[in-house]
């Protein structure tokens, strides 16, 4: 097996967990050389050019949210103002990125201790898959879980504590890829093209 060397570009904390839990799944010897993360799909937007340049030398692969844009193609559009490299690989996690982890909900509804009837059966539609996975966490038996996930009573914090953390676990242990990848299309086109891609320099 050839070593594909990449970078990675993305939001934060959890969207680097998911990358290169993909990555490892797909056993195709992906080595990660840097991830470059600086909170939120702000500094990758004003970064974006630059790494489609960088993968001229080394491929990346950009991981952000869709958010409030209304298609991938959108957000591509509006951010990369050149033609994209064959080595960029820039992916969309429609509409966030906690939505490919709602879409394993046997396994995610034993991790937040939740019943599985509660959870979404259509990740990709919510319009705040981050609030669907908050609105769970609270109903949560579990007080560990409610603590880490959930803001704490009074606080003005959007997220509990350790948010990042807990789920960075999940994705790490209890996370099925192929189950998810069948109930969330973004998910499903971002393993497939991480399946299949191949460095321009790379090729036979």
């Amino acid at each position: 097996m050839s070593v594909i060397p990449v970078n990675l570009a993305v939001e934060d904390e959890l969207s680097e967990a998911v990358l290169r839990r993909i990555l490892s799944h797909l056993d195709r010897g992906y080595a990660v050389g840097t991830a470059y993360r600086q909170g939120g799909f702000g500094y990758l937007r004003r970064t974006i050019t630059g790494w489609n340049r960088a993968a001229q030398g080394t491929p990346f692969i950009v991981l952000t949210d869709l958010d409030e844009y209304t298609c991938p193609r959108a957000l591509i559009e509006q951010w990369l103002k050149e033609p994209q490299h064959e080595n960029l690989v820039f992916r969309v996690a429609v509409r966030e990125v906690e939505a490919w982890l709602l879409a394993d909900p046997e396994n995610l509804a034993h991790y937040l201790r939740v019943q599985q009837a509660r959870l979404p059966t259509n990740p990709d539609t919510l319009p705040d898959p981050k609030r669907a996975i908050l609105d769970l966490a609270r109903k949560s038996r579990s007080s560990e879980v409610r603590g880490r996930i959930v803001p704490k009573r009074g606080s003005t914090a959007q997220q509990g504590p350790d948010y990042n953390g807990c789920l960075v676990g999940f994705v790490a242990a209890g996370w099925n890829i192929g189950a998810a990848a069948r109930q969330s299309p973004s998910l499903r086109r971002a393993v497939r093209r991480l399946a299949t891609f191949r460095p321009g320099w790379n090729r036979r």
